[in-house]
């Protein structure tokens, strides 16, 4: 998400972009609506625990399969988001003041949901000195106390304007798994995350394991925005040089037309082409599908990812 600050501004608002026209989506990336009553009764917890969820916000094509089932990525800190990524379809805008109560709402529908690994992640809070870390870590401490054998894995912004404490303020508060975008090649930076830093969000990943050697790292990034294939190889050449475990890949949907344009529709047998190269280059764990999102069957993903770590371990 972009470093758009718009001054004075209360309500959430689109960064203004000329239209992009809206390809027609291959049958391979279509979806039902949902409608099942386990969907329904996810929506119903997270409406009486006033939870925001980066399901609904980024209209995330796989919401009706993952609420079916209990599952939500819980969205930390409101809805309104300092940067405006020309890819992402959360609101930007001034965010309201943090909510104390929040970190007990979430443990308390983390509890309700009865879930065996939560997903937990935010907005941008460029207004925040410490970017939200405290807020996160308190979090991370109620799921704990509410639901102890819940795995816990966080997907933070980059903290780039805040000092290096308020990565340390996470890490310590010991989530399973830390994880961090880098989105897209450096190359389409400038234009799709313009307010971001390749290369600090690189560091912020290796920083991780060097606080905490223990605690599982991810990243993602999506394909689709304009890139080639070859920029998909360096960046997970780069990812394995942060000794990031858990790489995603997805493919890139475009919002509205104010968005950025889809560039072309990979097809399932490029995703295949990349899980295959990903794991020859030493990823524990890889997802790489048209529907994949960071925190797509991320519990089951998880199980398997501390599974290849104990693999590892006993060959070594």
């Amino acid at each position: 998400m972009s470093d758009l600050k718009i001054p004075g501004q209360r309500h959430p608002e689109k960064a203004h972009r000329p239209d992009q026209a809206q390809p027609k989506k291959p049958a391979w990336i279509r979806v039902k609506a949902p409608t099942s009553q386990g969907y329904k009764d996810t929506r119903e917890i997270l409406k009486t625990n006033k939870l925001v969820t980066v399901c609904e916000e980024a209209g995330c094509p796989n919401v009706g399969e993952c609420w079916s089932h209990g599952h939500a990525t819980m969205m930390i800190m409101g809805e309104i988001c300092t940067r405006g990524c020309s890819f992402c379809n959360v609101a930007t805008g001034r965010p309201d003041a943090l909510d104390a109560f929040e970190p007990g709402r979430v443990a308390h529908a983390v509890q309700t949901l009865g879930l065996k690994h939560v997903v937990i992640t935010s907005v941008d809070r460029d207004d925040l000195e410490d970017g939200g870390a405290e807020h996160f870590a308190q979090t991370i401490r109620a799921v704990r106390h509410r639901a102890p054998d819940t795995t816990i894995e966080i997907l933070t912004p980059d903290f780039l304007k805040c000092s290096p404490r308020a990565l340390e303020t996470v890490v310590e508060a010991r989530p399973d798994v830390f994880n961090h975008n880098l989105e897209t090649v450096p190359g389409l930076y400038p234009t799709v995350r313009p307010g971001a830093r390749y290369f600090h969000s690189l560091r912020l990943l290796q920083r991780v394991k060097e606080l905490d050697p223990s605690m599982f790292t991810k990243s993602g990034i999506m394909v689709g925005l304009g890139e080639d294939r070859q920029g998909v190889l360096q960046v997970m050449d780069d990812m394995r040089a942060a000794d990031i475990d858990f790489l995603t890949i997805g493919q890139y949907l475009q919002p509205t037309p104010k968005h950025h344009g889809v560039d072309r529709f990979v097809t399932p047998e490029e995703f295949k082409d990349y899980e295959k190269s990903a794991y020859g280059k030493g990823f524990l764990m890889v997802s790489a599908t048209p529907l994949t999102r960071s925190s797509y069957h991320a519990g089951d993903d998880f199980a398997r990812l501390r599974a290849a770590r104990l693999e590892k371990l006993g060959r070594g």
